[in-house]
């Protein structure tokens, strides 16, 4: 049996557990609401209804047209060209689908569940970190890295990524996930860069560099921005073949 000086001592080592964890929840929570500030804050990210995007996406040596549209909570929609071919991808509040010549898909395909899944978080115009806990999504962090913030993010369906915040800006620098490429598990990085204000104060980055395991990297550049553009639901709805 414990003494009650044993007895004692551990519910000061559980006590100080707890207040660890305490301690570790709200420097999360911080490091969160300091990222949301300077995004352009709560209020303004809230009165984002819709954000639509045309740039470039470099692949291969080669310039690619590009155009993206959120309609939030509800839909995002990504158009591009490469090599005269078509690639959109749509992600909805119930599915997705796409058309992907370069997988093989030159016609409108459901998207697979797994990739639905690990997508969907794009959804809000606000990212991973705008009414996280009302979203699921659990966030903890793990420290410092290289003087970055790393904070994991986990989604309802159980998604994991790690996200490096700027401690001097708190933007977010480089996002790391697992993903697939042609059936094969990698390592995805995500790093973004030139954060620039959009007409509303909101702030988006306007290079975002993707390196898919080392063996494939593509380059966004953000080119126009259009906050609360008239977005048509209709664009999101899968083409009969």
């Amino acid at each position: 049996m414990q003494t009650t000086k044993q007895m004692g001592k551990s519910i000061l080592l559980s006590l100080a557990f707890f207040s660890v964890l305490a301690a570790n929840a709200q420097t999360a929570d911080e490091i969160v609401s300091k990222n949301l500030e300077a995004m352009g804050g709560k209020d303004k990210i809230g009165q984002i209804k819709s954000l639509y995007t045309e740039g470039t996406m470099q692949m291969m040596g080669n310039d690619n047209p590009t155009a993206t549209t959120i309609l939030n909570g509800k839909g995002i929609r990504m158009d591009a060209e490469f090599n005269g071919q078509k690639i959109v991808q749509v992600i909805t509040d119930n599915g997705g689908w796409m058309i992907n010549p370069m997988m093989g898909g030159g016609t409108p395909q459901p998207m697979p569940e797994e990739m639905y899944k690990a997508s969907k978080e794009q959804l809000y115009v606000g990212g991973p970190f705008y009414n996280y806990a009302a979203h699921g999504t659990k966030i903890e962090l793990l420290g410092k890295d290289a003087g970055l913030y790393k904070l994991k993010v986990t989604t309802s369906d159980g998604n994991d990524a790690t996200y490096y915040i700027d401690p001097t800006t708190y933007y977010i620098t480089k996002v790391e996930k697992k993903g697939q490429m042609q059936g094969q598990d990698m390592e995805i990085t995500i790093s973004l860069s030139d954060y620039q204000k959009t007409d509303n104060g909101f702030m988006i980055p306007h290079t975002v560099l993707t390196d898919m395991g080392g063996g494939f990297q593509m380059t966004a550049n953000v080119k126009k921005v259009v906050v609360n553009k008239e977005v048509d639901p209709k664009i999101f709805e899968m083409p009969k073949n």
